[in-house]
């Protein structure tokens, strides 16, 4: 594998990740286009950090499509281009220049969860296991050959973060085993479609973390797991305000739908056929985490006390 040259495009935890494994291969990364991270995102190390440690040159992709960055990448003349949670979809054309091929790190077990926030979407939907895929770029996302995948179990309580952590480190192994069987071409190419029908999932909106009090226990509590910090968190929104619901946890303790009750237990939240008890409640940039806080702002919002 040393000798082996690459233009990576990355960005996230698993981002980092995944350019790490593929140092640790001996990949000569001949340059990064990557984002600035914001201030919400301090939680992680960018790649742009361990890039510049490794006299790696790193660009902002403001806008990666561009003829100036298509030279650019043409003059390094790589062996390969990955992506690693890069938020563009990489044009045609840009695919055609690496001699040893285009790949692309996806954060679920293709052809399953196609698409964007694969990690929080399989939170949402209740799945107990994901994982992390390399696969062929081609002009439709996430749509060519698998290269090599990783599962991960998904733990009953698991949070965005908690997987992410995991997605970025099965990437890291998975990028490091397979760089070698890329560079001599003896990684088996299984055809997605072999695999069964696919899925697909578009980017995550505000409004898809709302909670509703129709809503089963369970869905509710999938809602809020798939978002919790340090993503923006669900939330309960009355005629009166809008409260994030940052953390809950399923309970057997009673409370009627709609309504929530206050007991030297805990706060509860009474759903279509359960309850979750409150654990974090965030209002008007405050970290409620006291019962009697909690009650008092739910109150405000006008939600019925039972």
């Amino acid at each position: 594998m040393p000798g082996s040259t690459a233009v990576v495009c990355a960005y996230s935890s698993v981002g980092t990740a995944a350019l790490e494994g593929l140092l640790e291969a001996g990949v000569e990364v001949k340059a990064l286009y990557t984002y600035a991270q914001s201030p919400d995102e301090r939680w992680f190390t960018p790649p742009a950090e361990v890039a510049a440690a490794r006299g790696i040159p790193v660009h902002m992709a403001d806008s990666f499509n561009t003829d100036e960055v298509f030279e650019a990448i043409r003059a390094h003349r790589p062996d390969f281009l990955f992506s690693f949670y890069f938020r563009e979809m990489i044009q045609a054309r840009f695919l055609e220049l690496p001699r040893l091929g285009a790949y692309n790190l996806h954060g679920s077990l293709l052809p399953k969860y196609r698409g964007r926030a694969p990690i929080n979407w399989v939170l949402v939907k209740g799945e107990q296991e994901t994982g992390v895929t390399l696969h062929a770029m081609t002009p439709k996302p996430d749509d060519g050959h698998i290269l090599a995948q990783a599962r991960l179990a998904i733990d009953w309580d698991e949070t965005a973060l908690s997987l992410t952590l995991k997605a970025a480190d099965a990437g890291r192994g998975l990028v490091r085993e397979a760089a070698p069987g890329l560079a001599d071409g003896s990684l088996p190419r299984i055809d997605q479609k072999s695999l069964g029908p696919s899925t697909y999932f578009g980017g995550r909106k505000p409004a898809d973390s709302r909670l509703d009090f129709a809503m089963t226990a369970g869905e509710a509590f999938n809602q809020i797991r798939a978002v919790a910090d340090p993503w923006p968190n669900a939330f309960l929104e009355t005629a009166e305000g809008t409260v994030k619901v940052a953390w809950a946890l399923p309970t057997e303790l009673p409370c009627p739908k709609g309504a929530f009750r206050a007991s030297r237990e805990g706060v509860l939240l009474g759903f279509a056929d359960g309850a979750l008890r409150i654990h974090t409640l965030k209002l008007e940039g405050a970290r409620l985490e006291r019962p009697s806080e909690q009650a008092t702002a739910l109150r405000r919002l006008g939600v019925p006390e039972r």
